[in-house]
């Protein structure tokens, strides 16, 4: 497909970009510990511009080391310290003739005092982010005024260091946010109370800005089209402040949504739909003649063309569609829709980075390691010697694309007619289609890269050794956990359930495992069935995301099913079972016509001593080396194929 509109040159105040595709602001942890530019985040975005990306906003930048801590690892832009490593990441970018801006942040009460080394929070007024859970402290009017001198400082070293333009942060509940919002602006002095005295701080800044830059100098400014909080900023007010901030002769508008407590508006899990927000912008759009930029949880080319067609925007934003797929825009450009790697919605890039550790995506091993593990890192010395590939997995295809790269002659051996080991099966859930993308995908992946695909065959020591292998890739995941209990023989396995071979209705249903399958599971059984998720631990969806569990078990409360936690499965009867009490070691019966089985795997190691005693190489991936997730089977697949 031809994206007309999506591949068309644009403009930002006098700035010409060449196409309407922009990567917005992600947070990364790729910065130095100084706040310096590092060759790591240079080549993360660099690659993003390679990647045919007409617009990059970068990351969160800091313009106050007091109060102004967003991250650790953050990008910076205090101090003329700063300016050579950015100079590095400009030119970097323009090399592929892409744009690029500084975003300006200040995260106001969104941190913590730990960040600050231990200082107190600050923001507008004494409103604490519930999220957060502390209580900042109102910043002085003479804080609030040199404040905003220091967004000016930031716009300045970002044009000295050969940026095109700044974005200034005034959505997400961040500080700028927080004096537009009545819902944290209480003040009564002139940064407080009318419109007009709450919009005084963004006003100094892009006043400031404009005054030292020049006003050829584009000032984009992020806001919200709505907060979505009670006696926050509405869709009206929203469209109101845009009309206000073009007054003020700013380039473009980026709208977003949301603050850290309406959270999942800002960073949407999988069963948000494509452009579910997508009135937002198209509403502040039809206020403004000035450019718009807008994220609408976009994942594919062909959606972001009809937002483009409708007139929701001017600019689409490609955010964690940029993380998952450097690519994303040439493979969209090319037509190569297929073979893009889409954002699964997992949060997983987003959960590392609540951890502090720089973020990862499940589908991109490569992402924030492109120095170490970038295409251009592979070390081709496969010199057409033949590889087996033992499982089709996500893990094993993974392998097999890395080694085929490498010049391997790869062959994959997959036991069933088709690939995808038992992500086919989590695809079939609700809001889980995406993983049904990841297989296609990857399966497009091998065939580019002619990788010997063999269905419906058992990867045995013999078919291994038909082929010549120098070495083998045991893919073949786990086997699932069947707990040895009277009366097991007559529960099924989740698998069985969601693959098709079992089909229930009317059934009172007990779903053994309140794990990420037991709960999908137990929603994909729901509509037609009394399901009962039955967990040992106080706890259920425990690895998950929090706002992917929030919703998830909002779906579980909205279809009735019953959670029970701190209980064990310990028999099956005909139409009940017997589960232990953790708290009491009680039992206690419960009705249950069916038994569902989700307690995990086991590595399937069936083959492991066989093959080793065959192979000098025998190289375990994914669940066949230790049970974990999606992302466990790519990178240890990714990481083991590429230094095999």
């Amino acid at each position: 497909m031809k994206y007309t509109k999506l591949f068309e040159k644009g403009k930002i105040g006098k700035l010409e970009l060449k196409n309407r595709i922009v990567m917005p602001a992600m947070g990364t942890g790729f910065a130095s510990s100084t706040g310096e530019a590092s060759d790591e985040i240079i080549r993360y975005y660099a690659d993003r511009a390679k990647g045919g990306c007409g617009l990059i906003i970068t990351e969160i930048c800091r313009i106050d080391e007091e109060t102004g801590i967003g991250t650790s690892n953050q990008l910076c832009a205090t101090d003329s310290k700063h300016i050579p490593r950015l100079v590095r990441l400009a030119e970097a970018v323009h090399a592929y003739d892409t744009k690029i801006f500084l975003q300006l942040h200040h995260p106001g009460n969104e941190t913590m005092g730990r960040l600050l080394h231990g200082k107190q929070i600050v923001a507008p007024s004494p409103v604490m982010c519930r999220i957060i859970g502390e209580m900042p402290r109102e910043l002085t009017t003479e804080e609030v005024t040199a404040m905003a001198q220091k967004f000016v400082k930031g716009a300045v070293i970002a044009k000295t260091a050969g940026f095109d333009g700044v974005e200034v942060h005034a959505a997400h509940g961040y500080l700028v946010n927080q004096f537009l919002s009545p819902h944290t602006n209480k003040r009564t002095d002139k940064y407080g109370g009318d419109f007009f005295n709450r919009m005084r701080f963004i006003t100094e800044i892009i006043v400031g800005i404009s005054f030292a830059c020049g006003p050829d100098f584009p000032v984009c400014v992020r806001i919200d089209g709505s907060e979505f909080i009670e006696d926050g900023l509405d869709e009206k007010e929203c469209i109101h402040i845009a009309r206000y901030l073009e007054s003020l002769g700013i380039a473009c508008l980026n709208v977003s949504c949301g603050t850290y407590e309406s959270g999942a508006t800002i960073i949407e899990p999988s069963c948000f739909a494509e452009g579910w927000k997508k009135h937002l912008a198209k509403n502040i759009k039809a206020n403004v003649k000035i450019p718009v930029i807008a994220v609408n949880t976009i994942k594919h080319p062909d959606f972001a063309e009809a937002l483009l067609e409708e007139g929701v925007s001017d600019f689409v934003g490609v955010a964690r569609g940029q993380l998952a797929d450097a690519e994303w825009a040439n493979k969209a450009k090319r037509g190569d829709d297929v073979l893009i790697r889409k954002c699964i919605g997992c949060m997983n890039c987003f959960l590392v980075a609540n951890q502090g550790r720089p973020i990862e995506c499940t589908v991109n091993p490569i992402l924030g390691r492109e120095l170490t593990h970038g295409d251009d890192k592979l070390v081709k010395d496969g010199n057409g010697r033949t590889v087996a590939v033992v499982g089709g997995g996500p893990g094993g295809m993974q392998a097999a694309l890395v080694l085929a790269k490498r010049g391997f002659k790869t062959v994959l051996f997959e036991k069933s007619d088709r690939l995808g080991g038992t992500i086919k099966f989590g695809s079939v859930p609700p809001h889980k289609e995406l993983l049904a993308e990841l297989i296609d995908t990857q399966e497009a992946e091998l065939k580019k890269w002619g990788v010997d695909v063999r269905l419906n065959t058992q990867g045995t020591v013999e078919e291994c050794r038909k082929i010549g292998a120098c070495g083998v890739f045991l893919a073949q995941g786990g086997n699932p956990i069947v707990p040895r209990i009277p009366g097991v023989e007559k529960a099924v396995l989740a698998e069985q359930v969601l693959s098709g071979e079992v089909k229930l209705s009317g059934k009172n249903i007990a779903v053994i495992g309140g794990g990420v399958t037991g709960l999908e599971t137990a929603e994909y059984l729901s509509p037609n069935n009394q399901v009962t998720v039955v967990e040992m631990m106080n706890a259920v969806g425990t690895t998950l995301y929090p706002s992917v569990l929030h919703y998830l078990m909002e779906r579980l409360n909205k279809n009735k099913v019953e959670i029970l936690t701190g209980h064990a499965i310990k028999a099956v009867g005909d139409g009940e079972i017997t589960l232990g009490v953790m708290a009491s070691a009680a039992e206690v019966t419960r009705k249950a016509d069916v038994v569902v089985l989700a307690l995990g795997v086991r590595s399937n190691r069936a083959l492991y001593e066989e093959m080793e005693a065959s192979f000098d190489k025998v190289v375990l991936v994914g669940d066949t080396e230790k049970p974990g997730t999606i992302v466990n089977a790519m990178h240890s697949a990714n990481d083991k194929a590429f230094v095999f």
